[in-house]
């Protein structure tokens, strides 16, 4: 916001007995001055205080001079800029922006600086993968703003509706991000957006007209047949071999990749049953998994019990990075004439419909085993297939076709007996009339 009016003044002020005074600069806006000294002194009696400058010809007036006038066209610089950032301009302002006071709050910085802070955390606060995301959302913003601005940073009052909006598009179109993703990293950002509003380095919240909407995307887990067929296949390579039994593991126990990494020897204990059972807790939410071994599940970790990379470290399976494991899934997919896409994050939602829902497992229990804190959550990895809706309507069906069977049994009527006349309205009293 541009001010009313607006000086610089340079002026002598006396420092103890010290021949030389230092030089001070009064910045006056709107009538309110601020001093601040240059930290240059200069005799008073080679002065010009009409012309606010050294006096002479001589070098080191001259130095002096190109000292002030360089002052000057910093506190104009500043100036400049608070009235781009359409901000109050104060004397104070400009000064603490001369000395160095105040710094431009830019996005990339305040963005690694929560990066950092939250690696700092990791283990405590925040998982390993919750980082790696919000690094990643990093990357894609500062590349967006070298596409968009041609420049290595921006001022984080530059940042508006339009500002999102462009940044959605270069998801979804230059990152060739899908839906879902482009407003994942959008929400990572949007963090950092409301850390500013907190602290005020923001006035106005740029997403509050942006609509952060998800698509319900349909993953189709693998069926009974399809997993059988993993399960039976010989695929004749020891790598293909080791990589679909854990993802046959993950099928049977619902982990994720990053639990299924994680997991421990120790983690495998006697349930409340007797029986074995994992006890581990999600590494993205920290959540218990009290998971009841299957029979399959158990025999895949009799197998690797003894594998030598892996039997010092109480790991309790072998396993490749994520996406070497997918890679491999596909080929397995090849292999098997499967048409549906094989990642290692199917089995999660094999294990919960195939596996557990659809045996006739509560939704509710499904949820506990998969770490998640609402059943909403369990629905999006839960599916209800056509074979749990038929044999649950089967059963409802042989329940009706038993009523229909009894024999019919003969009921009284109610039929109304008209009383008296009287003052009141007409009622009725009720007696049994045999039929």
């Amino acid at each position: 916001m541009l001010e009313k009016s607006f000086g610089l003044l340079y002026f002598l002020k006396q420092s103890g007995n010290e021949p030389k005074k230092y030089i001070y600069l009064r910045i006056t806006v709107d009538g309110h001055p601020v001093e601040v000294s240059t930290k240059k002194q200069w005799w008073e009696n080679r002065w010009d205080q009409e012309k606010c400058r050294a006096s002479g010809v001589k070098q080191d007036a001259r130095d002096v001079n190109f000292f002030l006038d360089t002052l000057d066209s910093k506190v104009f610089k500043a100036r400049k800029q608070l009235i781009e950032d359409e901000e109050v301009i104060t004397a104070e302002l400009l000064r603490d922006m001369l000395i160095g006071k105040t710094r431009r709050k830019m996005i990339l910085e305040i963005f690694s600086g929560h990066n950092q802070q939250m690696e700092d955390l990791v283990g405590k606060d925040y998982a390993i993968g919750t980082l790696e995301r919000y690094q990643t959302s990093y990357d894609h913003t500062k590349a967006f703003i070298q596409w968009q601005y041609h420049a290595e940073d921006r001022y984080i009052r530059k940042l508006d509706h339009f500002f999102i909006e462009q940044y959605a598009f270069w998801l979804k179109t230059v990152r060739n991000c899908n839906h879902n993703t482009s407003m994942k990293y959008l929400a990572n950002f949007k963090k950092i957006v409301l850390i500013c509003v907190k602290n005020k380095w923001l006035t106005g919240d740029p997403f509050a007209n942006f609509k952060m909407t998800k698509q319900v995307v349909t993953r189709d887990p693998l069926s009974e047949w399809e997993l059988n067929t993993i399960i039976k296949k010989d695929f004749k390579n020891d790598r293909l071999n080791q990589v679909r039994d854990i993802f046959v593991f993950s099928c049977y126990t619902g982990l994720a990749y990053a639990d299924v990494k994680k997991l421990k020897r120790s983690e495998i204990q006697k349930g409340i049953d007797g029986e074995q059972w994992i006890f581990t807790p999600r590494q993205k939410t920290d959540t218990p998994c009290p998971i009841p071994l299957l029979p399959p599940a158990l025999e895949l970790l009799d197998k690797y019990a003894h594998h030598h990379k892996y039997v010092d470290q109480d790991r309790a399976l072998p396993l490749l990075s994520n996406q070497k494991m997918n890679a491999y899934l596909k080929e397995i997919a090849n292999i098997c004439n499967f048409k549906k896409v094989l990642t290692f994050h199917l089995a999660r939602h094999t294990f919960a419909t195939t596996v557990t829902l659809s045996n006739g497992v509560p939704i509710e229990t499904v949820s506990k085993m998969l770490g998640h804190a609402t059943i909403k959550q369990t629905q999006q990895y839960a599916k209800i297939l056509h074979s749990k809706i038929s044999m649950d309507m089967a059963a409802l069906r042989e329940k009706y076709a038993v009523i229909k069977s009894e024999p019919e049994i003969k009921c009284t009527q109610i039929m109304p007996e008209p009383i008296k006349p009287t003052l009141t309205p007409l009622k009725y009293k009720y007696v049994l009339v045999a039929t």
